[in-house]
């Protein structure tokens, strides 16, 4: 029997846009996907750069109408890789039309218009990109979690440290104008952080917040510093900047358990560091373990053990993931609901900081 085909359409030609298509292009080839997939259409700003870019990605089509392009009768699936501040309009369009949606995080600017797109979207599948649940290490430290081996919780720790906001020499982009980008680091490294910690330990309750811009004149954040209290009685720290000198791409996290202990770093994605405090103590000892198999998520889609994967593979899993998902009748995850929930927490912080004060969470209690 011949598959069903999703006919996509991709607004937006930038970074994002390539790493999106180069899912599409790859995800049969490292899954047995219930659809075909057919790069209909690549909508963007600059015709010139979208001609090179849909010849070199394999897109039928180019388009620099996004309200046209959502209209269309021929598209299933809309993927919005757009500044943030156009998020909402996009993907609200498009799911006005009946289209699946698929949104680049943050999911909105603002709680309020989070609200909105999950309004939109109702019963239809929906997903944002928070790619690095994808990470199979940070998949196999939830399955720890799940499994209990870490046991009750008492801390959560997190950092995403870029550097490339203290560069003088780099040309200004959006995601420093907030026109634009709607927040500097909180909706673009901070939401990630946010994302992974609820999946791996739950919902936050309230948050206490700084957020701090170190170039003169920026209308954006160029640092974020948040504490909270987690539903299950742990608490957390996070930390998010892209003037940490010396990191490129250090998203990072620890969790400490009454049983163990886990830590992950993106710049070293290919392992997860386990303690097993259920040991004898002469005994404890981090273990770094290499999470490509066998025996571990999505190494059996993958190379064989000990061939490390990057990057793109935790886009490719996560657009697989949402296809077969989607194929069952099931509910995709992370979609605009459980977006809109790390919405709400950055929501809490923004209204923390300008505060001075802890701030709730809404709808956590």
């Amino acid at each position: 029997m011949a598959k069903p085909t999703i006919r996509v359409a991709l607004i937006g030609q930038g970074f994002m846009g390539r790493v999106h298509s180069n899912a599409y292009c790859q995800a049969p080839h490292f899954f047995d996907l219930p659809f075909n997939i057919e790069r209909k259409v690549i909508c963007g700003r600059n015709r010139e750069s979208l001609q090179n870019m849909a010849a070199t990605w394999g897109w039928s089509e180019i388009a620099t109408d996004w309200r046209a392009v959502v209209e269309r009768s021929d598209v299933d699936l809309v993927d919005v890789a757009v500044p943030n501040a156009l998020h909402a309009t996009v993907a609200i369009a498009a799911a006005q039309t009946g289209k699946m949606v698929a949104c680049e995080k943050p999911m909105a600017t603002s709680a309020e218009e989070g609200a909105r797109m999950v309004t939109a979207a109702g019963g239809l599948p929906s997903y944002v990109w928070f790619n690095y649940r994808r990470a199979p290490a940070v998949a196999f430290g939830h399955q720890l979690i799940e499994e209990g081996r870490i046991g009750r919780v008492f801390h959560y720790r997190a950092t995403y440290l870029q550097e490339w906001g203290a560069d003088p020499t780099r040309p200004p982009v959006w995601k420093m104008q907030r026109a634009e980008s709607g927040s500097g680091v909180l909706g673009d490294l901070l939401s990630h952080l946010v994302d992974t910690a609820m999946w791996l330990n739950g919902p936050i309750r309230e948050v206490s917040s700084l957020l701090h811009t170190f170039a003169p004149g920026r209308d954006v954040d160029d640092a974020a510093l948040l504490l909270a209290r987690f539903q299950n009685g742990s608490i957390g720290s996070f930390e998010a900047t892209r003037y940490a000198v010396g990191c490129r791409n250090r998203n990072a996290f620890e969790i400490h358990g009454e049983r163990g202990m886990l830590r992950f770093n993106l710049e070293d994605m290919n392992r997860l560091e386990f303690l097993d405090a259920t040991e004898p103590r002469n005994l404890h000892g981090a273990r770094s373990m290499l999470i490509n198999g066998p025996d571990h998520p999505y190494a059996a889609n993958f190379w064989k053990p000990g061939h490390i994967i990057g990057y793109e593979h935790t886009f490719i899993a996560a657009l697989a993931d949402f296809l077969l998902t989607v194929s069952r009748g099931e509910t995709p995850h992370p979609d605009f609901e459980d977006a809109q929930r790390t919405q709400l927490v950055l929501d809490a912080a923004e209204r923390s900081a300008a505060s001075r004060a802890w701030q709730p969470v809404e709808g956590s209690n």
